[in-house]
């Protein structure tokens, strides 16, 4: 196979394609597994950028692989093979005190706003804290494997929230979900949020600055040896979409900032497997940016690290649909959780658990369908 020149200085990205309901009947090292879930496939995109431009992108059969790769400059081929071995490596469960989640098929995380002002849901649940806690154990009833509150919006030019009334906002309803056995991932980016949360009964802590906007909040984490997710925004200031420089190639960049996180939580001593990523639909993108993202995921399985998907009534729906309002993007979002799924997303972000658990349910027979093939 013909391989184009690559600078040594290159940076390498891979991402599965060509892929197969079924290794069955197919030669030996024609095929890959994606991490230790449902999905193989037969080739690799390999992309080269250098100098803030793509220098090459071809794709590469599975059963070439080692061969080409030992063409590359050995720092190139090193990088190769370590992008690689993270796309088919096993994504450890999440062990959460009683609870486990296990990732040899997609889960479902459940959005509970407690929030005046989210662009899709907000003031739903903000004046009970029962009625809100009700709801939250509706949607585990349904089938959502962990339940993220909370109480401060990330819409575009939100307004600051005191962390003192995050807390008031979503700590009771913490409490109350946490007593009865309930997985919880806290929402915030601040540390003190963070810790009320921990103390009230959350168990994972789930950032849209990438523990990056409050200086306390990786010692937090490190402290509390709970999991993290690291999720990308272009700006760690009050606004997370402010991005006035764009993009060279967002799958990249968001790869590249995502990369570096996991450094920095590794690092500090959060062992790999409570590290989870979020490619940030939707924080500081274009349309354009937001589909490249989509068609680009699998790209993030090569992060070694189980991947969280939450295009739930994001604004490319609407986008697409007539500007549909929030409110009616469920057919859009369902789709979206279910094309997620078949790029190897781990876990989805979902404001409508009942139809969402119903389309990766659907995932599933089909996948298992394909295993019986004969």
């Amino acid at each position: 196979m013909l391989l184009p020149q690559i600078p040594a200085d290159a940076r390498l990205y891979l991402k599965p394609t060509w892929f197969v309901p079924s290794p069955i009947g197919l030669p030996d090292g024609t095929v890959a597994r994606m991490g230790n879930g449902l999905i193989w496939f037969q080739a690799y995109e390999l992309t080269a950028r250098g100098d803030g431009q793509r220098l090459v992108r071809m794709t590469v059969p599975v059963a070439d692989f080692d061969a080409v790769v030992a063409r590359l400059p050995d720092a190139l081929a090193a990088r190769a093979r370590q992008l690689a071995t993270n796309i088919s490596g096993t994504r450890a469960p999440l062990n959460l005190g009683g609870r486990t989640i296990r990732f040899d098929a997609p889960q479902l995380m459940a959005i509970l706003n407690i929030t005046p002002d989210s662009f899709s849901d907000g003031g739903k649940h903000m004046e009970d804290a029962q009625a809100a806690a009700d709801a939250g154990f509706a949607m585990a009833a349904a089938g959502a494997a962990l339940i993220d509150v909370g109480g401060e919006s990330t819409r575009p030019k939100a307004p600051r929230l005191w962390e003192g009334d995050e807390i008031a906002r979503i700590v009771p309803v913490i409490e109350k979900l946490s007593a009865s056995g309930v997985a919880i991932s806290v929402d915030t980016r601040k540390a003190a949020v963070m810790e009320a949360a921990l103390a009230a009964g959350a168990h994972v802590i789930n950032d849209v600055s990438a523990l990056e906007h409050d200086p306390r909040s990786l010692e937090v984490a490190v402290r509390a040896g709970c999991p993290v997710i690291l999720m990308h925004a272009p700006s760690t200031g009050d606004d997370p979409h402010d991005n006035p420089g764009g993009y060279g190639d967002v799958v990249a960049d968001v790869f590249d900032y995502l990369d570096a996180r996991i450094a920095a939580c590794l690092d500090a001593g959060i062992a790999r497997e409570k590290i989870m990523v979020d490619p940030g639909l939707g924080f500081g993108k274009s349309l354009a940016d937001n589909l490249a993202l989509v068609n680009g995921l699998a790209t993030f399985q090569g992060l070694g690290v189980p991947l969280l998907f939450a295009g739930s009534r994001k604004r490319l729906i609407g986008a697409l649909s007539n500007e549909a309002p929030a409110a009616d993007r469920l057919g859009g979002s369902v789709a979206l959780a279910f094309r997620a799924a078949q790029l190897g997303a781990q876990m989805v972000r979902v404001h409508d658990v009942k139809e969402s658990v119903q389309a990766l349910h659907l995932w599933r027979g089909l996948a298992d369908a394909g295993l019986s093939m004969v």
